[in-house]
């Protein structure tokens, strides 16, 4: 068996009880929108594709929602979630798809800092949120269900050195920090529908 396929199969074990709970809300017929918070290199963009292979359902990036430099408040690291901009994600996408509506939205390119082209979410029953931050409270109570994915430093540090090379140092003396506080400030992990250890997936 190779790591490869070994991995696969673990992600597969590991992630099998979201799995179920997805399918759950998804074959109730109605709108519901998904939650994947936690860790940085704990796996939320590799479940979010996971469940987008398994069901039709919208996917956003939370990525896509960060606030543009020059809209940013003074110390605004030191603010959890002082980076996002929860109420275009609210007002514009989480609101109308709940409703059953179809949305539009432009990602903000943060390496340019700008937006991009206009993209339309279709009308579907099914959305996830997945990244840090989705959980913010001025989202409001806007989940079905919420997903909180972490695990133990060391693994998170192997993962995000492998994925990010140089960048790295970014992630240890910045990003990380910021995203801890968050998850004390909001108590995500303890909050959460369903809390996952994927320490163990890859």
């Amino acid at each position: 068996m190779t790591e490869g396929e070994h991995s696969m199969e673990d992600r597969a074990r590991i992630f099998a009880p979201v799995l179920a709970q997805v399918k759950r809300l998804a074959d109730e017929g109605k709108p519901v929108a998904i939650a994947i918070d936690g860790r940085c290199g704990s796996g939320k963009t590799w479940l979010s594709g996971l469940i987008g292979d398994r069901f039709p359902c919208n996917i956003l990036h939370m990525d896509d929602f960060y606030l543009p430099f020059g809209r940013r408040a003074q110390g605004w690291e030191a603010v959890p979630g002082g980076n996002m901009d929860f109420r275009r994600l609210r007002d514009e996408l989480l609101i109308p798809i709940r409703a059953g509506q179809a949305a539009v939205y432009r990602a903000y390119l943060c390496p340019e800092d700008r937006f991009g082209e206009a993209r339309l979410l279709p009308v579907r029953n099914l959305t996830v949120v997945e990244g840090s931050y989705s959980r913010h409270p001025s989202v409001g109570e806007a989940y079905d269900l919420t997903i909180f994915l972490t695990c133990s430093r060391e693994v998170q540090r192997r993962r995000l050195a492998q994925r990010e090379g140089s960048r790295y140092a970014a992630f240890e003396e910045r990003w990380i920090p910021m995203e801890e506080n968050y998850f004390r400030c909001f108590d995500v992990e303890g909050t959460s529908h369903m809390v996952v250890d994927t320490g163990g997936a890859y």
